[in-house]
């Protein structure tokens, strides 16, 4: 029950917070990107002197709060790196600067401050969400793709020294148990993997029903509320119901997608994009590992996983990708003004 009452909590407070924000014009709160990116510092390196860890995890990366809840910093730090980073780049567009060298380098040590901070923290799951909004939000600002060439020659080149010094024993085995046939690599590391793709097959078309999946009540993948959210909805819900829940991610990634297009500015397009980026590497991660195509990373399901910090922050995030949208029609009026004193040029000019 406390799952329970914790997540309800996290939802009603999550979209509260939303509504509030999609009431605000997101320039307004872009111009405070200072305090919000000093707030998240903040936060963040709060961590390391009073950080805690909670049960489930390897990492300590989150504050204790009044009443025996937690909050985890590194979530509400991807929804302020979205504002900052869309802030960056809209300036460094506005002022014909993001073809530079210097730009794109300044882009990257932007990012590699929360980056660092929290691999230090040991949440490697959420610096590689952090890296796949770098890199999404940079390609679709427009950064020449000779920068991302050369980002890719040193990520390969680098591989051995991760390996070697940056990856720890777990990790490394987490890596190893994906393609390893070993019992003993199943029983250990592949163990949570295994069982939840037995839990997700054991669902047929239509699932047992909700609330009637005998593994879900035996608690068969460990912490399956978590990070494995999936596993249930396979098992009770079956694959019509796992489809259905895809299908709900499809189309907020295409509304979200859509609102970016549809943006009067190139702030309110790279906000969209940056909460696309967030949204779909989540997925795609948290999928992977479910299905076992990928290592577990610890990266939950959004909106679905157990978890008051990644629910609540994920609905400020919508609350932003809202309040672009609530302003896309200065989008039209701006090109109506625009055709309409391109006619009235021409219809002044000489013959």
């Amino acid at each position: 029950m406390d799952f329970l009452r914790n997540q309800i909590i996290a939802v009603v407070t999550g979209y509260a917070a939303a509504v509030v924000i999609s009431v605000i014009d997101y320039n307004t709160i872009a111009k405070f990107w200072w305090l919000i990116g000093g707030a998240a510092l903040a936060l963040t390196i709060a961590v390391f002197f009073f950080g805690i860890q909670v049960a489930g995890t390897d990492d300590v990366g989150w504050l204790r709060l009044p009443g025996g809840m937690t909050f985890q910093p590194s979530e509400l730090t991807k929804i302020c790196f979205i504002i900052t980073f869309s802030k960056h780049i809209s300036w460094l567009s506005e002022n014909d600067r993001l073809h530079r060298f210097s730009s794109v380098i300044a882009l990257t040590a932007h990012a590699a401050v929360p980056v660092l901070l929290i691999h230090l923290q040991g949440d490697d799951g959420a610096v590689l969400v952090f890296v796949c909004m770098f890199i999404i939000m940079c390609f679709a600002a427009g950064v020449q793709i000779r920068y991302f060439a050369a980002m890719s020659i040193g990520c390969a080149a680098a591989l051995p020294l991760l390996w070697m010094w940056v990856l720890n024993d777990d990790q490394k085995n987490r890596l190893i148990a994906l393609f390893s046939s070993d019992d003993s690599m199943l029983q250990s590391y592949g163990w949570q993997q295994y069982q939840g793709k037995v839990s997700i097959a054991s669902g047929g078309l239509f699932g047992k029903g909700l609330f009637s999946g005998s593994r879900v009540e035996s608690n068969i993948v460990p912490y399956q509320e978590n990070d494995f959210i999936f596993t249930v909805a396979g098992e009770e819900l079956g694959f019509i119901g796992c489809c259905a829940i895809l299908l709900l991610f499809v189309l907020i990634l295409a509304f979200t997608f859509r609102t970016s297009a549809a943006a009067c500015n190139t702030l309110g397009r790279m906000i969209c994009i940056g909460y696309f980026a967030l949204l779909a590497s989540q997925l795609i991660v948290n999928l992977g590992m479910v299905l076992g195509l990928m290592p577990v990373v610890g990266i939950t399901l959004p909106f679905f996983s157990s978890g008051g910090s990644s629910a609540a922050c994920l609905y400020l995030g919508a609350g932003l990708v809202q309040s672009v949208y609530m302003r896309r029609k200065n989008s039209a009026d701006i090109k109506v003004k625009a055709k309409n004193s391109t006619t009235v040029r021409e219809n002044l000019s000489p013959a």
